[in-house]
């Protein structure tokens, strides 16, 4: 079957089903939940829905530590009512895209289970590897490499006599891509999925599939994640993805990459090379962070800028970009790169720079109407397992203070705090005792309040979705960042055959004077979007208020 190449005039809403909607009363997020509210998620405009884990586990990572491939978790249903909201989505016109979750499985998988004894074929799944001996003959790691979730990448078996790699958590054991095996058993599981008309995959921590030969040292060591460079795209990781699309290319579906740490220039080859379709890139999303979320700094605009029109010109011609702001993977994003003070007026800005890029949007829940991260009072009260490996390692270096703003500022819980529904009880997520806190400003900011207000964040999205729809120059244009220097502002300029489309943001909390760059005439333009009335422009400039946004359209 020939491909086709819907993905590129998507917008995909993903759900992170425990914090979704509760259907059932028992305070969990779930698939009758999600059911209840297709309608709602198709009135915003978008086209596809991407599930995060849906598979049965013990929930160390929330999903990402998968028991099950073939199998719906039963906190959030079964696969009757999987069916009917895929069928659901499918009457409405949107598409659902599953995670494939396969780096690693849960250490209760029953691969894992099997692979404890050596004589079993299961046994090759995973990396199991004897201790070195040390001069004293004392029992050493295989290698010196570093789990992302802080500690080592090993962890012993006493019952084996050997160590099994995870480069995430204990809980995650990493499965061996090099055995020809797993590659078919991951193989079956897509097309196990793809004939009950699921549309395609998202695979997460996919550029750690190949590691390198003989699992080496890394020298010289990094302070975290140490032995990343070995087992970050290895040297066979091309082939493997390669052999999972053509393994799948009689069915007319996406796949879309998470890669960490790829340049985008590499990032362009598997694009080219028809490995995946989309990926994602973290590089835009370290604009308040070095490395990772938790080694914060002050939000930078010129960062920013940098790595959305890197990726924009860096794959023009070459690939097709996914275009993101928020994800169960980072804190919400008007608390850290716009104001909660300014939450509506910052909020439209930002929706307005990432949203009419060239590229895939997608909104995550609750990003719509504006969600903001939850302060809680002790760093023990966030549950996620990276936020408490931050936190340990964090406590060891720095004031208690100081660890517990950091992880309110950056902890992944807080994309993961219930959708705000209603102002009524549990913010309307549940009947039940919600599994999580809710952000306690869900009085005044949720669905219900913004479904009657035209002016509200959450209809913005909505007109902005439908115009990139309806804009050829939005959906197929050039990108040209203007003003790059610009320490307040993001400005760029769209355009295709006569049409021309100039973004401009504030992203910052003052007033800042603004003169339109050469070549464009604001009184020429249509102002089409904007967060402010009264928008005087004198001399082709004008005082841009906190978060100020204005979108022209010349033809």
């Amino acid at each position: 079957m020939k491909r086709s190449e819907w993905y590129k005039d998507m917008v995909v809403y993903q759900i992170w089903p425990r914090s979704f909607c509760d259907g059932n009363g028992d305070g969990i997020g779930d698939l009758w939940g999600v059911y209840s509210k297709l309608d709602y998620i198709k009135s915003l405009g978008v086209d596809a829905i991407w599930f995060s884990p849906l598979y049965p586990s013990p929930n160390f990572d929330f999903g990402y530590d998968v028991a099950d491939y073939r199998a719906i978790n039963p906190e959030y249903g079964n696969l009757d009512i999987f069916k009917k909201v895929l069928d659901g989505a499918h009457e409405r016109g949107m598409r659902v895209i599953m995670d494939l979750v396969v780096n690693h499985t849960s250490a209760e998988h029953e691969w894992f289970k099997l692979s404890r004894d050596k004589n079993d074929p299961h046994h090759e799944y995973y990396f199991w590897r004897a201790p070195r001996r040390g001069r004293d003959g004392g029992r050493k790691l295989p290698n010196n490499w570093d789990s992302f979730f802080g500690g080592e990448a090993w962890e012993y078996d006493e019952q084996v006599g050997e160590y099994y790699l995870h480069v995430f958590a204990k809980e995650q054991p990493d499965l061996n891509h090099d055995n020809p095996q797993v590659r078919r058993e991951i193989v079956d599981i897509m097309r196990y999925w793809l004939d009950m008309g699921v549309d395609g995959f998202r695979e997460d921590a996919i550029v750690y599939i190949s590691k390198t030969p003989g699992l080496p040292d890394q020298y010289p060591r990094r302070f975290a994640a140490n032995g990343a460079k070995k087992f970050t795209e290895g040297p066979n990781l091309h082939d493997y993805l390669r052999y999972y699309r053509n393994s799948v290319h009689d069915y007319d579906c996406v796949i879309i990459g998470e890669a960490d740490n790829v340049p985008v220039d590499r990032a362009a080859q598997y694009l080219e090379n028809g490995e995946m379709d989309l990926m994602f890139s973290f590089d835009h999303m370290r604009a308040d962070c070095v490395g990772t979320d938790f080694i914060h700094h002050k939000f930078n605009v010129k960062k920013l800028k940098r790595a959305l029109s890197a990726w924009q010109n860096g794959l023009e011609g070459r690939g097709w970009n996914t275009l993101y702001l928020e994800n169960h993977d980072h804190a919400r994003v008007i608390s850290r790169y716009g104001s909660e003070k300014y939450r509506v007026e910052s909020g439209k800005a930002l929706a307005a720079a990432y949203m009419l890029l060239k590229g895939t949007p997608f909104v995550y829940q609750g990003q719509e109407i504006g969600m903001t991260n939850l302060r809680l009072p002790r760093a023990d009260m966030y549950p996620d397992v990276m936020t408490r490996g931050n936190v340990a390692r964090a406590t060891r270096m720095l004031p208690e203070k100081t660890v517990l703003r950091l992880t309110q500022d950056t902890a992944r819980d807080n994309s993961r705090t219930p959708m705000q529904w209603t102002g009524g009880k549990n913010a309307g997520f549940t009947e039940g005792e919600p599994w999580f806190y809710v952000n306690e400003n869900y009085h005044s900011v949720n669905v219900e309040a913004q479904e009657a207000d035209p002016d509200s964040l959450l209809n913005f999205y909505r007109e902005l979705i439908a115009f990139r729809k309806s804009e050829p120059v939005i959906l197929r244009g050039s990108y040209t960042e203007l003003l790059p220097q610009s320490p307040n502002f993001y400005v760029y300029c769209r355009e295709y055959e006569s049409r021309k489309i100039l973004v401009i943001a504030s992203l910052v909390a003052k007033e800042t004077y603004f003169t339109c760059p050469e070549g464009f005439n604001l009184a020429d333009g249509e102002l089409i979007f904007k967060n402010h009335d009264l928008n005087v422009c004198v001399n082709n400039a004008f005082t841009a208020r906190p978060y100020e946004l204005r979108v022209y359209l010349f033809e």
